[in-house]
């Protein structure tokens, strides 16, 4: 009977355990790869199309015009500011009408071809070019010219008459250039020549008044005048054109110009001789160009080896600066002197190991569109302004020059225990007054200080981080500026534009609202758009003044084919960080196909910082990494951390200082608690943690910190090994500690914790991806954490995508699916077997 008993309790219990197991099954989503198909960055741009205004402004009034792209297709307005007046820059109908009778190839109003307007006619009308199917004889070169009217001079050259044959001319496109007068009733042909070719944009930098070129050859600075420069234009292999050499002792890693980063050693060779770009600032009156001068030849190399680009694998060698090495990139500043072909250089002190950089004129808005934008210095008055910071990032100086005789002043000390960030200098008031922005209050604001650098007053101040200055209105003293968190009732990371006058007093918001905002406002300061919205709402755009007021409604989103698909806009959330203080704020992803009585995986897509967070605040269509991901059967959020985005307190954003690897991991592991704990339907056995560059170096740091709670990851082109990232980068953000030995001389030390050093810790399951030429982030940092993984005896995956740069180029999608594959098989249980992507082979034609 006992016997019976125990027999028939085990039953039951084996009963119960299968019934359980059931229901876990039951519990668990099918992934969905159709959904998250559904959802590629190329479907999506079929499906949305403009979502937001971009203002393109003119030079004459408060007007611009603007491409605004529906389901409807294009429509091109221009909107008057002054007059508060929007209209279509032509009737769609009509253009279509024309360009159909004149090209003979067939256009309607919903399928025009992409215009690149240029205003001409003092802005009154719109030339543009349009290729058609048309093939005609392709127009000779000049250089193909004279090589036939050379044939025919050397009367001494034998011809063989069966060779001799007519060159047969090569068909290409018929390309149409027309113009319109805006609001005529005609479209007029101008001709049918090609816009020329401009490859001496690559390598032409050309005075403001177009009196001079300069330009780089064999890592020297050499010119050549305005008539010579014109045939170079005609054609840049023109014998007879004069180049002038200026300087002589450049060489490869200390020159005037020619940089070869991103060249392998067979196209160095190539193009050892060719013009090359030298970049730096003109003096307004053009007499004047300043040029900084690296040398790196001290710095050591490094290599990547692209083994898909040729018959032989090629070899791309640059200089990259590693964190803690004691040597350094040492800067000059040179200004050349045009009418005397001299040059002087800026008084730097060059034994200090500093970064430099010169403060240019800001671009006007009506300027952007234009073919010819010289990069000027800030100053009109014969005076450089630059900046330089130490290597630590702890001192920062703010200095002047003198063009003509290279000495310089310090106007401006900042100094602090992490690291210091800036902003461009702002000079007005005929360049009587500064402001300068700084984070010395623990915030970031903007100072104002006379021409000697003597402080005037604080213009803002408070609890908020100012992002960046706009434009000042002299004449009635106002700051117009964009800034995060002055409203404490919404996101701090909501970005709104504000004014206020220049003694402080004042504050006003331009364009308030519970939105996050992105601004354009025009060279006269009069008028700004303000295009508008959150994760979670459709985008919109206005027109508004620069005392806030409404001006009109631009446009507004059309999301109604992304809603048909079944689209749900995401959730955002506020928890509190680790020290039970802070407050974090993120976003939330579900699958469109939710269903609350299941029980998800719970996976964190991250970026670390500091310079920035992975978490959306506006509607994006970059959905590849986020909502996508949720559709194959996951929970995807994304969330702050302390040590993150800059955008807050200057506390919030140098917590991590020091503990560039830890730093953010808790707040990740501590808010998905509170999530679970708020949301029944989160599986918190099951968290998954996934990011790129940064993120692939936090994510698998998660998965080593916290091995009993992280449970997978996919990690791409991670920094695992900050040892051997830049310098810039991980000396800023986590510290280098300057020691002098015995002798005097400054040495650098580096501690950092990296993650291979935790091997040894890996329960989960881990992938990691890199590109093999990546040389921002070298896949050495992958390989050394792989490395370390196969000694600890842990298996994992690894991918190596063949010919890939940081990003992954290409094979972002097949990227994709890898991370797909990857958390399908170990939190939802079902691995993908088939050879074939279908999902990705599904919307490739097969016409070959």
């Amino acid at each position: 009977m006992q016997k019976f008993t125990l027999l028939l309790i085990l039953s039951l219990s084996f009963s119960f355990i299968n019934a359980q197991n059931k229901d876990k099954e039951n519990q668990t989503p099918t992934p969905n790869y159709r959904a998250a198909a559904k959802y590629s960055p190329t479907n999506l741009g079929k499906l949305v199309h403009s979502t937001s205004v971009n203002p393109h402004w003119l030079k004459n009034g408060n007007r611009f015009w603007y491409q605004y792209k529906t389901t409807d297709g294009s429509k091109y307005y221009i909107v008057d500011a002054d007059n508060r007046s929007k209209r279509e820059l032509f009737d769609n109908e009509k253009m279509a009408k024309w360009l159909t009778e004149m090209t003979k190839d067939p256009y309607d109003a919903k399928h025009l071809p992409k215009f690149d307007f240029e205003f001409v006619k003092n802005e009154t009308a719109i030339r543009f070019y349009v290729t058609s199917t048309e093939k005609v004889d392709e127009e000779k070169k000049d250089e193909d010219t004279k090589t036939e009217n050379s044939i025919e001079k050397d009367s001494t050259k034998t011809v063989d008459k069966k060779k001799e044959k007519t060159k047969k001319a090569k068909q290409v496109n018929k390309v149409y250039h027309f113009e319109y007068v805006l609001g005529s009733n005609t479209l007029t042909l101008i001709s049918n020549k090609k816009k020329g070719d401009e490859d001496w944009k690559k390598w032409a930098n050309i005075a403001p008044d177009s009196s001079i070129v300069l330009f780089s050859k064999n890592y020297n600075m050499y010119w050549m005048d305005k008539e010579n420069f014109l045939k170079a234009v005609k054609n840049e292999k023109d014998s007879t054109i004069v180049e002038n050499q200026w300087t002589t002792d450049g060489e490869e890693n200390y020159d005037f110009g020619g940089s070869t980063r991103g060249e392998n050693n067979e196209t160095k060779l190539k193009n050892k001789d060719n013009r090359k770009s030298v970049r730096g600032l003109w003096s307004h009156d053009s007499k004047k160009f300043v040029f900084e001068r690296t040398d790196s030849r001290h710095i050591n190399d490094l290599w990547v080896i692209n083994t898909t680009s040729s018959k032989r694998p090629t070899l791309e060698t640059y200089k990259y600066h590693m964190p803690g090495e004691d040597e350094f990139y040492k800067a000059e500043l040179h200004v050349f002197d045009i009418p005397t072909k001299s040059k002087i250089q800026v008084q730097l002190d060059t034994v200090k190991q500093q970064s430099i950089q010169v403060y240019r004129e800001p671009t006007k808005k009506s300027n952007e569109d234009d073919d010819f934008r010289p990069s000027l210095l800030l100053s009109k008055k014969g005076k450089i302004y630059y900046s330089t910071i130490s290597r630590d990032r702890k001192k920062l100086d703010i200095c002047v020059a003198d063009i003509n005789t290279g000495e310089t002043k310090v106007l401006i000390e900042e100094r602090f225990n992490t690291y210091i960030e800036a902003r461009p200098l702002v000079l007005f008031n005929n360049e009587t007054e500064m402001l300068h922005w700084a984070e010395r209050s623990g915030w970031a604001h903007y100072y104002l200080y006379d021409i000697e650098g003597n402080l005037k007053n604080a213009i803002t101040s408070g609890s908020y981080h100012v992002e960046s200055a706009v434009g000042v209105d002299e004449k009635n003293r106002k700051l117009y500026f964009t800034a995060h968190g002055i409203p404490n009732d919404q996101d701090p990371y909501y970005e709104h534009m504000y004014s206020i006058n220049l003694n402080g007093s004042g504050l006003k918001a331009l364009n308030p609202g519970d939105y996050n905002t992105s601004t354009d406002m025009g060279d006269a300061n009069a008028f700004f758009v303000n295009n508008y919205s959150r994760v979670n709402t459709v985008p919109k755009s206005e027109l508004r003044s620069s005392s806030g007021n409404l001006i009109m409604v631009l446009e507004e989103a059309d999301l109604s084919q992304l809603m048909a698909t079944g689209y749900q806009f995401p959730e955002t959330f506020k928890m509190k960080a680790d020290d039970g203080i802070t407050d974090i704020y993120g976003v939330m992803y579900k699958p469109f196909d939710f269903d609350e009585t299941k029980s998800y995986p719970l996976l964190e897509y991250v970026y670390p910082g500091p310079q920035t967070e992975a978490v959306n605040k506006s509607f994006s269509l970059g959905m590849d990494r986020l909502d996508r991901m949720a559709q194959v059967g996951f929970i995807v959020v994304t969330m702050g951390n302390r040590g993150g985005h800059p955008d807050r307190s200057k506390w919030y954003h140098n917590y991590g200082y020091g503990n560039l690897r830890d730093y953010g991991l808790a707040d990740k592991r501590h808010v998905a608690e509170q999530l679970a704990d708020k949301h029944p339907f989160i599986d918190i056995e099951k968290v998954g943690i996934y990011g790129h560059s940064g993120g692939g170096f936090m994510s698998t740091a998660a998965m080593l910190v916290y091995p009993d709670f992280f449970k997978a990851a996919v990690s791409s082109a991670g920094n695992h090994d900050n040892n051997i990232y830049n310098s810039w980068w991980s000396e800023t953000h986590h510290g280098v500690q300057e020691e002098m030995d015995d002798d005097g001389n400054v040495k650098y030390k580096y501690l950092i914790d990296d993650n291979q050093s935790l091997a040894k810790n890996l329960k989960g399951n881990l992938m990691l991806i890199t590109g093999d030429i990546d040389n921002n982030v070298h896949p050495g940092g992958t390989i050394r954490m792989a490395n370390e993984l196969i000694k600890a005896n842990k298996r994992f995956d690894f991918m190596l995508m063949p010919g890939q740069r940081h990003g992954f180029g290409n094979m972002t999608e097949y990227s994709f699916w890898l991370r797909a594959d990857h958390f399908s098989k170990h939190f939802l249980g079902v691995e993908a077997t088939a050879i074939d992507i279908s999902e990705i082979n599904r919307d490739q034609p097969k016409s070959k």
